[in-house]
């Protein structure tokens, strides 16, 4: 495995303590409607570029709605050449539920 994955707490920190790309991978209605703070909404019309025009350097952390789909999103980014790159378990609904969001 070329990325690791992350629980809500874990995540939170890696946010605390220093830059990072944090990419949404849910649709845009739901990244419109609420998202965390940061986050890039990526998906089919814009990867390309993202890839492109990111610092891979700098930790990833991919998000989706719990945690599955955005495995296969940082393998893939992974593969594309980012350096520390994580998935974050329980998506968005399980960081909804310990820290709100607008």
């Amino acid at each position: 495995m070329s990325f690791q994955t992350l629980n809500i707490e874990q995540a939170k920190k890696l946010l605390d303590d220093q830059p990072i790309t944090l990419a949404d991978i849910r649709d845009s209605q739901s990244y419109s409607a609420s998202h965390i703070e940061n986050a890039i909404s990526i998906g089919e019309n814009n990867v390309q570029e993202f890839i492109e025009n990111s610092d891979k350097s700098k930790p990833l952390l991919v998000y989706c709605y719990h945690g599955h789909s955005s495995q296969g999103a940082a393998e893939y980014f992974a593969n594309m050449g980012f350096n520390d790159v994580y998935s974050m378990d329980g998506g968005f609904e399980a960081w909804r539920q310990m820290f709100p969001v607008e």
